[in-house]
């Protein structure tokens, strides 16, 4: 639990030092491929290949590349559309996803969470009632996207992780993960980037630096290994309490001029989509629980 806990402190800068130091001044595909690379090179020297299968390795790039490199390329994008605040509040279906894949990998599937995706989604309405453009919507669309693949990415390596060498350290195996995202955002730069939008600034370096050394580096090692610790509830839980953390850096350093009426109102909705799913997963719970115990 204190992984998450200190990631959260961590990443809860994350948002803002995006949208307002690179969003739409350094090329995104960039931007991605350096935090990756610096990521990479930290956990390179203590990678131990000899101590993976090769199938486990390909376990750790294929969730590296879709947890990190297509995440990233979706999360990068919808600041190009969306303010920081909403990209942080459209995180709060994260949670769901991760409960969706858990619901998948079981065999099961209950039709509330399509109740509870209208009901957040009338939430990013309320946000901007007024002057609703395409790019909002799309932009909505997008932080999905990113969602998704932070979701598969989470409870695959909970999946992974117990089927890892108990006796090797996660540092020692992390880097495989490191290099599957960037065989995602080396060709993504390759192919879509933009080398007129380099960084300029030695600001923009320095937070370009922070964010792959801190922010991915660290970051999501810990998060990942804090994964294996908790529970699924704490985790989906956590997912969420970057949500505020991440808001109140931003309005209270960046955007004290947002309209905090609105955001309220659409905050509470999308966070009573997620107290909706909570309780009927309780009911549920509860409901096996009594049937369990008539069966004994």
């Amino acid at each position: 639990m204190s992984y998450l806990v200190a990631v959260t402190a961590l990443w809860a800068f994350s948002y803002s030092l995006i949208g307002v130091y690179l969003s739409g001044q350094v090329d995104s595909y960039f931007a991605v491929m350096t935090r990756i690379l610096l990521a990479t090179l930290i956990f390179l020297p203590f990678l131990r290949p000899a101590a993976l299968s090769g199938r486990a390795r390909l376990g750790l790039m294929a969730i590296g590349s879709l947890q990190l490199g297509v995440m990233y390329l979706f999360f990068y994008h919808s600041f190009l559309l969306l303010s920081v605040p909403e990209v942080l509040l459209f995180t709060i279906f994260t949670p769901i996803y991760i409960t969706l894949v858990d619901d998948l990998l079981a065999g099961r599937f209950s039709p509330r969470y399509l109740a509870v995706a209208a009901l957040a989604v009338l939430g990013a309405a309320v946000i901007r009632y007024d002057g609703v453009s395409s790019d909002y919507w799309v932009g909505f669309v997008v932080v999905q996207g990113a969602n998704l693949c932070f979701a598969l990415g989470q409870v695959g390596y909970r999946h992974l992780a117990t089927r890892l060498p108990s006796d090797v350290a996660h540092r020692h195996l992390f880097g495989w993960f490191y290099l599957g995202a960037l065989c995602i955002a080396v060709p993504a730069f390759a192919l879509l980037g933009d080398a007129a939008k380099l960084p300029t600034a030695t600001t923009q370096w320095g937070v370009l630096a922070w964010l792959g050394i801190a922010a991915s580096g660290l970051g999501y090692f810990l998060w990942n290994k804090g994964a294996c610790r908790v529970d699924a509830g704490t985790l989906a839980i956590m997912n969420n309490v970057l949500i505020p953390a991440g808001l109140l850096v931003n309005l209270l350093i960046w955007n004290r001029d947002a309209d905090l009426v609105r955001l309220s109102l659409g905050a509470l909705i999308l966070a009573g989509s997620l107290w909706l799913n909570a309780r009927w997963a309780k009911r549920r719970g509860e409901a096996v629980a009594a049937r369990a115990a008539t069966h004994r």
